[in-house]
């Protein structure tokens, strides 16, 4: 059993930044590919950047350029870099954690992201 825990969203102008983190828990973080998904209203949850745990990364094409997803296996963290936010990079996003010889998968609760001036 993973948990997982979201943190650092909230409210910020267009052209801003914010960092999300996804501090996980209950399992060893290094064995798990790691990534964020948002969901805006009325629209699917979709992938915005998965890490991999050989390293290799994969982005949305909407925030290629402007998003970076990073791990830290000693924190148990995996941190989303967002610059250059745009009003409609507004959503709820959620960290995923999967296990892929275990095909096991967890979320976590999600957290709001709003960009509006």
């Amino acid at each position: 059993q993973v948990q997982l825990v979201e943190s650092g969203g909230g409210l910020v102008q267009p052209g801003g930044s914010l960092r999300l983190s996804c501090v996980a828990s209950g399992s060893i973080f290094s064995l798990y590919d790691m990534a964020w998904y948002r969901q805006a209203p009325g629209k699917q949850r979709e992938l915005v950047a998965a890490l991999f745990r050989g390293g290799r990364t994969n982005y949305a094409d909407s925030v290629t350029g402007r998003f970076t997803i990073v791990r830290d296996n000693a924190k148990n963290t995996v941190y989303l870099q967002m610059n250059s936010l745009k009003p409609e990079d507004t959503a709820v996003y959620y960290c995923k954690a999967a296990h892929r010889v275990l095909a096991t998968t967890y979320w976590g609760q999600g957290i709001q992201v709003t960009v509006s001036s």
